[in-house]
């Protein structure tokens, strides 16, 4: 007798929305990453900023390299995320240049080889640029089950001090609204190709 897996509401949306992002042509994927860039050039929270973290696509996430290209070309501090080599679910940001040293992680993600001497504290930085898998009405946001923003965001959470966190994602993210837990941490903005969504906080 066969047995089934039932998937929980928040599996079930992850697999909906990553299946949705995945079919996107390469043409979609570069029209959607240029209007995103264009949305980046017209927030504050972008041109006020100087020290930012992005991360690179991956698994169909909307392409973050021109907005790279930009603040670099901005002059702008740019930063990626790197696992943790010793604190499991915990991220480290390291400074990122066209000539940054690269390998890939454990998930096959490209990221900046480790150099001590590279790595910025978050709360060091101004914002904070998140990836995910879908995102609600209310600014709740639903990665890939890790939790390495949700533990990078809790400061912030509470304090509401530095690093601002701003998600990113293809207008096809949006989802009514998603199941939540205690730990997950919403985001104040969310820009996608179509608009930028903001969010008052408590």
């Amino acid at each position: 007798m066969s047995s089934t897996v039932t998937r929980s509401p928040r599996q079930l949306i992850r697999h909906h929305v990553r299946t949705q992002r995945q079919a996107l042509t390469s043409a979609q994927q570069h029209q959607a990453a240029q209007q995103l860039l264009q949305q980046c050039q017209q927030s504050h929270h972008f041109t006020d900023a100087q020290h930012i973290a992005l991360y690179l696509s991956n698994d169909g996430e909307i392409d973050t390299q021109p907005v790279i290209d930009w603040l670099w070309q901005q002059h702008k501090h740019v930063y990626l995320p790197v696992l943790h080599p010793f604190s499991k679910g915990h991220l480290l940001f390291l400074h990122y240049t066209s000539t940054t040293a690269m390998q890939a992680n454990r998930y096959g993600i490209q990221e900046p080889i480790l150099d001590i001497r590279l790595v910025k504290p978050a709360r060091e930085l101004d914002l904070i640029c998140t990836p995910l898998v879908a995102f609600d009405h209310t600014g709740q946001r639903l990665g890939m089950g890790g939790g390495y923003y949700d533990r990078t965001l809790a400061p912030w959470h509470h304090s509401r001090q530095h690093p601002y966190p701003l998600g990113l994602a293809h207008n096809c993210q949006f989802v009514e609204q998603l199941p939540h837990e205690a730990w997950d941490v919403p985001l104040p903005t969310i820009i996608t190709p179509a608009r930028t969504f903001s969010w008052s906080t408590p």
